[in-house]
């Protein structure tokens, strides 16, 4: 059996490594792995890379200038048709198909025109809306019907001057219905509810929840609280790009207001000018070296992720697999990973309840090894085996 898998990235960020690790599963049992994705940083006669950054960045400026988010990237697409004609798969899993990589009316016609079956894992809310890929910020539901005068148009896919979702939404309506086999999965209970209110919802949904190599990801000794001075510290632990971001920037710089002297929070992936923060806030760059981050994540006392909107965040699974503690807002599926034992979980906004719940943590009310006992269910092997059922089933 062949499969090939699609998605923006490869194997880096959160999707990318999911898609590396489904590979090399598929590897172990017997499946030939394939990849097509908009950027890799490996390389291999069975990984397509769509097209040059520069091309990549043009076909962002034609979004942000027309709107139409997935409809251009022709060229590319028909290179990609014409390597997949050579593979020749028995399955497509499809991962994100935004990210400005791909044409999705080229791709769909050439899935029905060849009826290949599909399995298609929902990373996020974009193939049901006309244009945005999470709408819980705006709290709005009109995917359930059809998208029209988008309020969201400036978020990602940025479009400063059009709003296109009416007319987006009815193309994604008919290219992503019809065909004859194709299984939804999603990595959260909370995104296959939704998906089945959605114009997908006529297709079997599924929800597999990601998983993580929890040998990697463990306890680890760290000297990372040295490094950056802080031995004597309470550390708050978490992952943000800027404040700005939906990921919980704003409410970091609110919770540093109430630390106490002992108290500090280390930002990692920060982009911010270090001269322009708090200073009980410490800036880390962002890192894909896993083992660094297992060494992260065991230097802190506390994991906090308030994002507001998220599908299934795998760094709160990957925080308690070091015996790190979680501390995260009801969003989405964030606490779906979550027991009562390895952590507390905040209702969405509440920043004093945020830090209320640190304060617990920092009194030792969570052992380390009920975090441990819970990441465990998320073994990756035993989460991602389970697409093999699918793949059989289509």
């Amino acid at each position: 059996m062949k499969v090939l898998q699609i998605n923006s990235v490869y194997p880096i960020k959160s999707t990318g490594r999911i898609v590396k690790q489904l590979a090399d599963i598929q590897r172990e049992n017997g499946i030939d792995p394939y990849i097509a994705c908009g950027e890799s940083e490996e390389q291999g006669e069975n990984i397509f890379v769509m097209s040059s950054k520069l091309y990549m960045k043009a076909n962002i400026l034609l979004t942000r200038l027309f709107g139409k988010h997935g409809f251009y990237n022709k060229t590319a697409t028909k290179r990609l048709l014409k390597w997949i004609d050579r593979v020749e798969p028995d399955i497509i899993h499809l991962h994100n198909i935004h990210g400005h990589y791909i044409n999705i009316k080229l791709l769909f016609e050439y899935i029905k025109k060849h009826d290949i079956p599909v399995v298609w894992t929902l990373h996020d809310c974009w193939a049901f809306t006309g244009h945005c890929a999470h709408f819980d910020i705006a709290g709005c539901e009109k995917w359930k019907t059809g998208c029209y005068k988008c309020q969201l148009k400036k978020k990602y896919p940025i479009s400063l001057f059009f709003d296109r979702s009416k007319e987006n939404y009815k193309a994604k309506r008919e290219l992503f219905n019809g065909v004859s086999r194709l299984h939804i999965v999603t990595p959260s209970n909370w995104l296959r509810d939704l998906t089945k209110k959605s114009f997908l919802g006529a297709y079997p949904v599924t929800a597999l929840h990601n998983g993580i190599d929890t040998e990697v990801f463990s306890p680890v000794v760290s000297d990372i609280r040295k490094e950056l001075g802080i031995d004597n510290k309470f550390v708050i632990l978490g992952i943000v790009s800027n404040f700005k971001s939906y990921k919980g920037g704003e409410a970091f710089l609110k919770l540093s207001e109430m630390l106490s002297e002992d108290e500090v929070i280390v930002l990692l992936s920060l982009e911010e000018n270090p001269e322009n923060i708090p200073s009980n806030i410490i800036p880390l760059k962002r890192t894909s070296d896993d083992k660094k981050l297992a060494k992260i994540y065991s230097m802190a006392d506390v994991f906090v992720n308030p994002t507001l909107q998220d599908n299934f965040p795998t760094v709160n699974i990957e925080a308690i697999s070091c015996a790190t503690p979680v501390v995260t807002y009801i969003s989405g599926g964030s606490a779906e990973a979550q027991s009562e034992k390895s952590g507390y979980q905040v209702k969405k906004g509440d920043v004093e309840g945020l830090y209320e719940a640190v304060l617990k943590v920092k009194k030792g009310t969570i052992n380390k090894e009920d975090c441990r006992a819970q990441a465990l269910k998320f073994k990756a092997l035993s989460c991602f085996e389970k697409y093999l059922d699918i793949y059989k089933g289509l």
